[in-house]
């Protein structure tokens, strides 16, 4: 008489993520026994429909058996391949109670992602990362090659749980947008996810009426590679008058975006066109923090580099124009300059025609600019 040691199965599923490997079970079935003949054919299928009914009969007949848990997971298996949520929610939910299982987790997760279904997604996105983290810690050193398998299946599970609630959050209303993304904060401060999520959560923040925590936000987020979050921190110490802040954050964000790597699925042309952006609004708070310090030079050559990438941003092209204006002039008076002096009139004068809060005082300062120039 037979036994055997259930083990890894290919799972069947599109995932966004390269899966490897369902979580390995350690139970012992009779393949000679009613109950092992089942397991070892839901082992073997790889049809939704047929995979269903395996799982539905093992559970009527054995709730109990320790490999319950294993059998629920393939249960949602397939019927998240049939699309039937709901039913993955609920098979989910029973077995966790009795087996807390990472595939079930992982599956049920799939299931509330699909649906876009909030609160789901927050609960089994947490039970779904806390089972993976469990297995991860309790792996020091893959041994062979089954061991190396379930690691990287349990790492990109527990990615998929952050994953998962980034999806959501793109699509939720603004006050479930921010509890999401406030969960995956909570969840991993650090996710790559976080800076795909940024600037549409700060403006969801706004529109949830809780504009008053963006800053704070965006110092919390503003590590590893979210230079969106930088960029919001530079943006408020700006506001608040705070060069050193600005100037900080600036530098901190063009060292993430230099760094970052490209994301999978992303083309070099899209990728290129991303950091470009980032960089030019990064080379703007530079340039913006060093005139405010009033160290002209550095501000006069951050400003002119971050000019190509503000063009479609009219508020702060023309602030960009003015500090540029400021620089030039600066730059050529103590000189006697007058071609750098008029380098500074070009600009007061371009940031005079762009509607935004510098056009009146940079048409001043390009009148008396000009008139200290001699009228031309």
């Amino acid at each position: 008489m037979k036994s055997y040691v259930a083990g890894l199965v290919l799972l069947a599923l599109p995932c966004v993520l390269p899966v490897l490997a369902q979580e390995k079970q350690n139970f012992v079935f009779n393949p000679s026994t009613p109950e092992g003949q089942i397991l070892q054919a839901l082992g073997q299928e790889s049809d939704d429909a047929r995979k269903v009914t395996l799982g539905q009969d093992f559970l009527a007949k054995y709730p109990k058996h320790e490999a319950a848990g294993w059998v629920a997971a393939q249960l949602e298996s397939g019927l998240l391949g049939q699309k039937e949520y709901d039913k993955v929610l609920d098979v989910a939910e029973m077995a966790y109670a009795n087996t807390p299982d990472m595939d079930g987790a992982y599956f049920a997760l799939k299931a509330a992602v699909a649906k876009g279904d909030v609160e789901q997604t927050k609960k089994w996105s947490a039970r779904t990362s806390e089972a993976a983290r469990k297995i991860i810690g309790s792996t020091k050193a893959a041994a062979d090659e089954d061991a190396k398998h379930e690691l990287e299946y349990a790492k990109e599970v527990d990615e998929y749980s952050e994953y998962g609630l980034y999806v959501v959050a793109l699509k939720a209303q603004p006050k479930e947008e921010v509890d999401l993304v406030d969960t995956l904060i909570k969840q991993n401060p650090k996710s790559q996810y976080l800076y795909e999520v940024a600037n549409s959560y700060f403006a969801a923040l706004t529109k949830a009426g809780e504009g008053g925590k963006i800053c704070g936000a965006a110092e919390k987020m503003g590590t590893g590679k979210n230079a969106e979050a930088m960029l919001q921190a530079a943006d408020c110490a700006w506001r608040g008058n705070r060069a050193a802040g600005v100037l900080s954050w600036a530098g901190k964000a063009a060292e993430a975006i230099n760094t970052r790597p490209k994301r999978e699925g992303v083309s070099d042309g899209d990728f290129a066109s991303q950091k470009s952006a980032l960089m030019g609004t990064a080379q703007f708070y530079t340039g913006i923090g060093n005139a405010m310090d009033m160290r002209w030079g550095p501000a006069n050559k951050a400003l002119r580099a971050a000019l190509p990438s503000l063009k479609g941003n009219q508020a702060y092209y023309g602030v960009a124009l003015f500090d540029l204006g400021l620089a030039n002039y600066q730059l050529g008076k103590p000189v006697g300059d007058k071609a750098q002096m008029r380098e500074g009139l070009k600009y007061f004068q371009e940031s005079a025609g762009i509607a935004g809060p510098m056009q009146d005082q940079a048409s001043r300062n390009a009148k008396l600019v000009l008139a200290e120039l001699g009228g031309k």
